[in-house]
């Protein structure tokens, strides 16, 4: 994998990077959007909690791939009410500080009301 922030681009605002190459060979995980919904089916509260808990899902998800958080090349989060600073702090911690490809999108709603955060994204490793 190789993290591209060409120099003639604006240096990202946190840490992600503008795009990631990776192997054609790779075995690939795409990981559909996680909520904030904990294993007995409560939902996390606030929106922090909610972010905590879908990443912690993302990670479950990678795990029983057989992957880990550097294999992940891109991570897309929709929230229903503004939260960057809030998904940088859980994205670091999630992803031990690495930089994949990322999206943030603000949306009006998800699939229920008590949905605030969705996380999804892809991984590859060799």
């Amino acid at each position: 994998r190789r993290e591209i922030n060409p120099a003639t681009f604006p240096k990202p605002a946190s840490n992600y990077s503008q795009g990631v190459t990776h192997a054609a060979n790779a075995e690939r995980l795409v990981i559909s959007g996680q909520i904030g919904v904990r294993p007995d089916g409560s939902t996390a509260s606030g929106v922090e909690g909610q972010m905590t808990q879908a990443f912690d899902n993302f990670l479950a998800v990678l795990s029983a791939a057989g992957f880990e958080p550097r294999h992940v090349i891109k991570v897309v989060i929709y929230v229903t009410q503004p939260a960057l600073q809030e998904f940088r702090r859980a994205r670091e911690k999630a992803l031990a500080g690495l930089a994949p490809a990322a999206t943030y999108v603000q949306v009006a709603a998800l699939a229920s009301p008590d949905y605030l955060v969705e996380i999804e994204g892809e991984a590859v490793k060799d």
